[in-house]
């Protein structure tokens, strides 16, 4: 029987997202014991302990719906920033945010700009609503603003600057960011994506205060710093009129409680925090001086993972070479990059086992 439902034109042309094989899989297929995976930018320390121990302690109280409003979350994250309660929006990650975002302010007469290489999830928005899309490029793999800010035209409705960009790494400083944002038209959404900022310190936190923009929104997540990307929770900060307004579009019960009591756990956990952070910027450091005696290419970053590539090998042939080692990380051909990987920052051991790796590809 053939299938006659019909999806509008512009459903066809999404390219969907490809998630990777579970470890316990690709071990079977290949045949190989203890695979790292250093390929979606997790956390490798494992979740905040504070968390797990909060969600341990709630289990028995899951035959409940979760708090819609997000009462208590909310007012731990007005405490933790010092800034108001109505600030806040809570999300199954950042993702969500960003698709709420995108249905709450824009019509298929708007378009979006969003720089390339970048977080698919800003291409995915436009695409699932029929959105044109308007694509920025980068400059020595960081956001060019000026580029960007050049893109827009009496339609643009939303403006995504990811900071640190994923997959490059590089990172702009809060002066540059706020210089833009006050050079773009107030109709105009700005959407700072934060997903990484707590691996760089304290250097660009204040950028928090550019919520008090009425058209900008930052974006932040506890699946990176704090561990928790299982469990899929992040949250906004903007101005209260523009949070009132995603908030009619965000479906009732988004958040689960899980999310939410672990999440408010995990922002008191501050030496887990901090023992993160180290581990990332001294293993960091293990990988770039590896990287150069080996004459591999890498890109500096501010995040997790690095974007590395080996002169005269493809990402797809490199990432092949990698997984039969028992390491998986991240071809980035799809994203413009032949022959450019992306690697989490792992643990050292697993990190030993990345270097090792990719000496044999180095010099074979």
């Amino acid at each position: 029987m053939p299938f006659n439902l019909k999806a509008p034109d512009y459903i066809y042309k999404i390219k969907p997202y490809i998630p990777g094989k579970p470890i316990e899989e690709l071990e079977r297929e290949k045949g190989i014991k203890d695979i790292v995976k250093l390929a979606s930018n997790e956390n490798p320390l494992g979740p905040s302990p504070m968390a797990v121990e909060a969600i341990k302690s709630y289990l028995s109280n899951i035959n409940r719906y979760p708090d819609g409003s997000g009462f208590y979350l909310k007012n731990k994250l007005s405490r933790f920033f010092n800034l108001s309660a109505d600030t806040f929006i809570l999300g199954n990650g950042s993702n969500e945010l960003i698709d709420i975002a995108v249905r709450t302010f824009c019509d298929k007469n708007n378009n979006i700009i969003a720089p390339f290489p970048s977080f698919v999830a800003y291409y995915l928005a436009a695409e699932q609503l029929g959105i044109p899309l308007k694509i920025s490029g980068l400059k020595d793999y960081r956001i060019d603003l000026d580029l960007m800010a050049g893109l827009i035209d009496d339609d643009t409705k939303v403006v995504f600057v990811s900071n640190p960009n994923n997959p490059t790494g590089a990172y702009l400083p809060a002066a540059a960011i706020k210089e833009f944002t006050g050079n773009v038209r107030d109709d105009i959404l700005i959407i700072i994506d934060e997903a990484y900022v707590e691996y760089l310190g304290e250097s660009i936190l204040d950028v928090l205060s550019l919520y008090e923009s009425q058209n900008v929104l930052v974006l932040r997540t506890f699946s990176k710093v704090y561990g928790l990307a299982g469990i899929r929770i992040g949250y906004g900060i903007g101005c209260k009129e523009l949070i009132d307004l995603m908030d009619r579009v965000r479906e009732p019960f988004n958040v689960s409680s899980i999310a939410m009591v672990a999440a408010k756990a995990a922002l008191d956990d501050i030496n887990y925090v901090k023992n993160v952070v180290d581990t990332n910027e001294s293993e960091k450091t293990y990988l770039y001086n590896a990287f150069k005696k080996l004459n591999i290419d890498f890109v500096e970053t501010g995040a997790n993972f690095i974007l590395i590539g080996l002169k005269n090998k493809k990402a797809v042939e490199v990432y092949k070479e990698l997984l039969n080692k028992g390491v998986i990380v991240r071809s980035m051909d799809r994203f413009g990059y032949e022959n450019m990987i992306r690697v989490t920052i792992g643990t050292h051991i697993e990190n030993l086992k990345l270097v090792e790796g990719l000496s044999l590809l180095a010099c074979g």
